[in-house]
């Protein structure tokens, strides 16, 4: 187990928009070998709805921008998917 000191300096040099985008990176890497495109999809929604609720004061707008775009795609991704 890593101690909290090292986390934390690790953590202190990127925001929460960075740690999110990390997340979600990992979340669709590991949905990929489901060869589900719904999990994928609903995956994209959830992130980006997440990435739209979040405050504005902990993350710069593009990440703004970043979730109306998944919120777009999400749905794109859902009804292209084959059942």
């Amino acid at each position: 187990m890593l101690p909290l000191q090292l986390i934390d300096s690790f953590l202190l040099d990127y925001n929460v928009g960075q740690a999110l985008l990390l997340v979600f990176v990992l979340a669709t890497l590991g949905a990929l070998p489901l060869k589900s495109a719904k999990v994928v999809a609903l995956n994209t929604m959830a992130f980006g709805v997440i990435f739209l609720l979040t405050p504005q004061s902990l993350v710069p707008i593009h990440y703004l921008f970043l979730g109306i775009a998944l919120v777009i795609i999400g749905p794109l991704l859902w009804t292209t998917s084959r059942n």
